[in-house]
């Protein structure tokens, strides 16, 4: 392999080991356009050229003098190649999620003295209109559509030779070490916090990754992308298809995975529980709609998935019933994702155990993993390797790192994809990296020396009045198997017991409803009806047997809308905002501890 220590490196790895002809390839008025890898560079090149006319320049050490620009924008084939240009002349780019609401788009724009942002979208352009005033950095919006009131990107494409001289002049003085990108994260609280991160860090996660896992060069493979690629997650990803030449197709929108997933047959694809969650919920509302024989094997089938376990043998007949259950019902499941999985891999938060049992005995396996952004992200990874995976825990450590548990669980790691810091925040980052070991804030343990399960997040544990310590998560997570349970959040901190706020799943509860002869009008109603008071009651009870006496739920509310990132109770990456959650429904909590 070449000489990879910068992220630009991974592109001309591939036009040098397999140029394809789709690196990159979006959807534009309902048909696929592809990029091929020389294309790729080449429009790359060109926008770096078109930075640096600008007036843009960030070949000095030090963060601070590197201009920033930001991009705001769905996962496009034209979000990758912004990225390398930036990187190319040593411009920070500064990733935002979509969804983030106006305040915190203002303070990033002033915390990072944004220069330029990319956009996609009238809707963006409006919201980065609505506060460019107060911008005093701000010197203009380009847009990746073509809208009639901002500047089209591919106008600072500049061509020819002299441009891109300079810019592979610049790409010489590029190090390592040079801050490649800002991102503000926000999590589930707080003011948002610059993450910085060098070429360093996310190419040591990325080479670190690939021979855990591992991953081959596969040249012939595709990816479907839909994760942000504000995500760290989703980008650290795409480096691992760039370097191993495996083509990034983006999927139109959340919306339109499923059609997306039949259309371009991926190889892979990453994830975030929520969305494995919802595809899971989809097929056992099919499952659910089959009558008779039909019905009997698809409940049959699923059983047999619930027991499935990679480390140990379930005997000669369970693998032959299994192996009938994957000709009659697990076939279809595969179909409806492309046919052709290889695998997923889940990350961002804890994914259920039962699902990754059923989904890998049906032939598609999921490989879960864990890492924050402050760590480029990965640190775990259950791997394809004999004996890498074990459900229930995020797999053992990649290569490169080091891992210690302090007394009270905390996981710290080091290595060098531990982030450089925070942007203008060396008192937080002190705290946080602490000789050298980053202090992630979540709570673990290891099964077998080896696999790390974390139970919870250091700041998400609560005390009851009694004193007693309760792991929110690992309680939601089991309720969640419930079908009658679309979301979950446990409180009680400082009261007596523990109580929860149930977000039930609509759709099937109408089904339950009906089923009963109880006439569905609103949410509002249902929500309230004695008889489904009565069943959550019963499902609750039912749940609270796995539970220590201190941890089960002793009394509940049930809400009427789901949370959603519009709405402001859920995070870009589908975690919950405990704290706006528990202001925003304090009527409900305060009903359950009346």
């Amino acid at each position: 392999m070449n000489d990879q220590s910068r992220i630009f490196d991974f592109l001309s790895y591939q036009l040098e080991k397999f140029p394809k002809e789709d690196m990159l390839a979006g959807k534009e008025n309902g048909q696929w356009i592809k990029y091929s890898t020389s294309q790729v560079a080449d429009i790359t090149n060109k926008l770096s050229a078109g930075l640096l006319r600008l007036g843009l320049s960030g070949h000095d050490m030090t963060v601070e003098n590197q201009d920033k620009i930001a991009v705001i924008s769905r996962n496009r084939p034209e979000w990758l190649m912004l990225d390398m240009a930036c990187q190319q002349v040593g411009v920070v780019l500064c990733p935002i999620y979509p969804t983030t609401n106006v305040n915190e788009l203002e303070f990033i724009f002033k915390d990072a003295s944004i220069k330029h942002v990319f956009i996609s979208g009238q809707d963006i352009l409006d919201k980065v209109n609505s506060i460019r005033n107060k911008i005093p950095s701000l010197i203009n919006i380009y847009s990746f559509d073509e809208l009639p009131t901002a500047d089209y990107w591919k106008k600072i494409c500049e061509p020819g030779v002299a441009g891109e001289q300079k810019v592979n002049d610049i790409k010489k003085t590029i190090t390592a070490l040079h801050c490649a990108t800002i991102i503000y994260t926000s999590g589930t609280t707080g003011t948002p916090k610059g993450v910085m991160l060098s070429h360093r860090n996310l190419v040591s996660n990325v080479t670190n990754s690939k021979k855990s896992f591992p991953f081959e060069d596969r040249p012939h493979a595709k990816a479907l992308s839909f994760l942000p690629l504000n995500h760290i997650f989703e980008r650290m990803v795409s480096y691992i298809y760039i370097s191993t030449g495996i083509s990034i197709y983006y999927a139109d929108s959340l919306d339109t995975i499923g059609e997306n997933l039949k259309e371009v047959k991926p190889d892979l694809f990453t994830t975030v529980p929520r969305l494995l969650e919802k595809v899971y919920e989809k097929i056992m509302a099919k499952g659910a709609e089959l009558t008779g024989i039909k019905r009997k094997l698809f409940d049959w089938a699923v059983a047999l998935g619930e027991k499935y376990d990679n480390l140990k043998s379930g005997g000669v007949l369970y693998n032959m019933q299994l192996a009938l259950a994957n000709k009659l019902i697990f076939n279809k499941w595969r179909e409806a994702l492309g046919n052709n999985i290889g695998f997923i891999i889940t990350g961002g938060a804890a994914c259920q155990v039962r699902l990754i049992r059923i989904f890998t005995a049906a032939g598609i396996p999921i490989y879960e993993g864990y890492g924050p952004t402050e760590n480029s992200p990965v640190i775990t990874v259950n791997c394809q390797k004999k004996g890498g995976t074990k459900f229930g825990t995020v797999g053992p450590l990649i290569e490169g790192q080091e891992l210690k548990l302090e007394a009270d669980g905390e996981i710290c790691v080091k290595g060098p994809s531990v982030m450089m810091g925070y942007y203008k925040n060396p008192g937080l980052t002190a705290e946080t990296i602490i000789n050298g070991w980053l202090h992630t804030g979540d709570i673990g343990v290891f099964e077998g020396d080896k696999f790390l399960k974390i139970t919870d997040r250091k700041k998400e544990l609560f005390k009851t009045s009694g004193g007693k310590y309760v792991a929110p998560s690992a309680i939601e997570n089991k309720m969640k198997e419930s079908p009658f349970i679309e979301q979950i959040m446990i409180v009680g901190a400082n009261e007596k017991f523990v109580g929860a706020l149930i977000v039930p799943s609509m759709p099937n509860l109408k089904e339950w409803m009906k089923a009963k002869a109880i006439n569905f009008t609103t949410n509002e109603d249902a929500v309230n009806h004695p008889k489904v008071l009565d069943l959550y009651r019963e499902l609750i009870e039912s749940f609270n047997k796995f539970f220590n006496h201190v941890e089960q739920v002793k009394k509940f509310e049930l809400l009427a809308h789901e949370w959603s990132i519009e709405t402001g109770e859920m995070t870009p990456k589908l975690s919950m905002k405990r704290k706006v959650i528990m202001e925003k429904f304090k009527s409900a909590v305060d009903h359950i501890y009346a």
